[in-house]
């Protein structure tokens, strides 16, 4: 891998695209939490699907892959369906299903807040674009939007909190980021999914975790020395030099060199 010290801006772009091309690939989905979403068509079941394991992407990819499908199979395999229909007594057999630090209690209240929602609204596209213009600069407004309307039901646990991140706290928000990434992304390599048309590409922002921090900083593409809100907004603003369209595809560059073949979320 080139680094900041002996490449310009040019061959650096070069370099990226072709990481793009490399991974952005179908190739990418089987062993990746996005073979979850995958799985379904309907617009809501990848929704669903695909926020909760996006959620839950930390540890091994193996892993948390495993832990989405036994969500899916206590969801009868029909997660949009489930969650419109089932009554507080389907929600026992949740009550086993934990993955590292997200526990029953946790598992519970998404089950609830999806509940609700989807019955008041098509799409989980509009608890977050409804807090967006198309004059917004990225998402930030909409990631913390979000994160209000997810913890607004009266018995929202305080404890769930650090599962779903906002800018606020000047958090990193890596796994929020990378759901958007899926949801809004098209391109014609069939890995993100594009279903949402409210959130433009241009607005999307790096999903940054110490993996990507680090191939980042070997590049020259981010100084800051924390890995938080500020260094996505760094990052993501350097990498619209070289789209300013769709800055967020140079996540399967930066992924895939230095996370891939690591096998893990961090």
């Amino acid at each position: 891998m080139p680094t900041n010290l002996n490449i310009n801006q040019q061959e650096l772009k070069s370099y990226l695209d072709s990481c793009v091309k490399k991974f952005n690939t179908k190739d990418f989905i089987e062993n990746d939490p996005i073979s979850i979403p995958h799985q379904f068509s309907r617009k809501q079941d990848i929704e669903i699907m695909g926020f909760w394991v996006s959620m839950l992407a930390w540890g091994q990819r193996k892993t948390i892959i495993n832990k989405a499908n036994e969500l899916i199979q206590l969801m009868d395999g029909a997660p949009y369906d489930f969650i419109l229909n089932h009554e507080e007594k389907d929600r026992a057999s949740f009550l086993s299903f934990k993955h590292r630090t997200f526990q029953a209690i946790d598992t519970l209240y998404f089950l609830e807040f999806f509940q609700d929602f989807y019955k008041k609204n098509d799409s989980l596209e509009s608890a977050f674009s409804n807090h967006l213009t198309p004059k917004s600069e990225n998402v930030e407004t909409a990631l913390k939007g979000f994160h209000e309307q997810f913890f607004s039901l009266p018995d929202a646990p305080h404890r769930t909190r650090k599962h779903v991140s906002t800018p606020i706290r000047n958090s990193a928000c890596k796994r929020l980021n990378m759901f958007l990434r899926w949801m809004v992304r098209k391109d014609k390599k069939g890995v993100d999914f594009g279903i949402w048309k409210n959130i433009k590409p241009a607005q999307l922002l790096m999903p940054l975790d110490v993996h990507v921090d680090r191939v980042a900083r070997r590049l020259g593409l981010l100084e800051r020395k924390q890995t938080d809100w500020k260094s996505v907004i760094e990052l993501t603003n350097n990498l619209k030099m070289f789209d300013a369209k769709d800055p967020v595809k140079y996540d399967f560059a930066l992924f895939g060199v230095g996370v891939l073949e690591k096998d893990q979320f961090k």
